[in-house]
């Protein structure tokens, strides 16, 4: 039977981390893996959940299963630290899921075991495992364009005229913030205009939230995705805790569906159906920590300083790099580093120029030129920002 096996593609963000640890260079710049590191280089503990952790290690006495759907406090926490004021309690179904990526999976099963038919609206770019799980499914893909190369913004005209032909019973995937990869974001009245073409055509939007609070604020980030949720019937939305609670290895998200009220007991049935044949329980251990956060008004304070300090400091190396960059090169051509958001930027460099960064200069990105924001410090901003000129960038 395994001999019947093919070799499946490499990851290349996995590729790329393999051959940073390789590189001997002392003054190697990662820029490449996706996850928040600090001044140090450091992927820290939150203050929050070391002190949650050790509450729980103190009082936890069992470690039997919770349920289908996880914890019931979780997802009650967490959809009102997503939802808000758009939290509808009567149109709402929940279940926990290992991590945002396990979110993303289950909603497409529920896609494909609703409407096995329906096309899946991508933006062009979007995080590749998203194309990757849809393939692995047999979805059909439909992609709209969202990203000017030419001013690194969001092409908001051809994205909605590529939308405007969605049908009844297509999904549309839309990222909440901080659009992974290119950090360039729908604004407010945006989204709105949005929400109003979702309502003329019939497509269901899903939304993916995975950096809430990483780049205008809880808020901010949410504002976007919950004026969805007031206007449209149906809505799926993948949550993660892996960044804004900096629990990347415990695994922890969730798969909220909005339907109409008449709908909610089927639906909540099939979430935790679904959940049953693919891996049975979530994990519990990193959500119930998220729970003793969000409702620990102690905890909930401290874990939203931290955050707050981690996405002003992503924001001012932004303005470091883009300044450091119109310095060096007589030009705002990189005005909108500044104003993207989130951890990620792409940057506009080909695959050459890329390749010329990490060779000439030990500084590694992925192949598209996104680049990490967070793996940067004070120290390296000017580094790269000499290395980008002398590349041709």
């Amino acid at each position: 039977m395994f001999g019947n096996l093919k070799t499946q593609p490499a990851d290349k963000i996995l590729q790329l981390m393999g051959q940073f640890k390789a590189d001997p260079r002392t003054d190697k710049i990662d820029l490449g893996v996706g996850v928040y590191k600090d001044a140090t280089g450091l992927t820290p503990v939150m203050r929050a959940v070391k002190a949650a952790e050790r509450q729980l290690w103190e009082t936890e006495t069992t470690k039997t299963y919770t349920g289908l759907a996880g914890d019931p406090d979780f997802n009650a926490a967490l959809s009102s630290l997503v939802l808000g004021d758009a939290l509808a309690a009567d149109r709402l179904s929940s279940v926990a899921t290992p991590g945002g990526t396990g979110a993303v999976r289950q909603a497409f099963e529920l896609v494909r075991m609703a409407s096995p038919e329906a096309r899946v609206w991508v933006s062009d770019p979007t995080w590749p495992n998203h194309l990757s799980i849809l393939k692995y499914l047999g979805l059909p893909v439909e992609p709209y364009r969202y990203f000017d190369g030419d001013t690194r913004a969001v092409d908001f005209g051809a994205m909605m005229a590529d939308l405007a032909v969605t049908k009844p019973g297509d999904v549309v995937l839309l990222h909440g913030c901080c659009h992974n990869p290119t950090g360039a974001n729908l604004t407010l009245p945006e989204w709105a205009e949005v929400a109003a073409l979702l309502e003329k055509t019939g497509a269901i939007p899903m939304i993916d939230i995975a950096y809430q609070g990483f780049g205008d604020g809880l808020d901010a980030d949410a504002a976007g995705m919950r004026l969805i949720v007031e206007r449209l019937p149906e809505v799926l939305i993948a949550a993660s805790c892996s960044k804004n609670f900096g629990i990347y290895r415990e695994r922890t998200g969730a798969l909220m569906a909005l339907s109409d009220p008449a709908k909610r007991e089927v639906t909540q049935g099939t979430l935790a159906f679904l959940n049953r044949q693919n891996y049975s329980f979530p994990p519990d251990h990193g959500a119930r920590l998220v729970t003793m956060i969000l409702t620990d008004p102690a905890l909930r304070a401290d874990w939203q300083a931290e955050l707050e300090a981690v996405r002003l400091g992503m924001l001012a190396l932004r303005e470091q790099l883009a300044t450091e960059l119109r310095t060096l090169s007589g030009s705002d051509r990189f005005g909108f580093l500044a104003q993207h958001r989130g951890m990620f930027s792409r940057l506009g460099a080909s695959p050459e120029q890329v390749e010329r960064l990490k060779m000439e200069h030990g500084i590694y990105m992925v192949g598209d030129s996104r680049l990490n924001i967070a793996g940067l410090n004070t120290k390296t901003v000017p580094v790269l920002a000499r290395a980008i000129l002398a590349v041709g960038i």
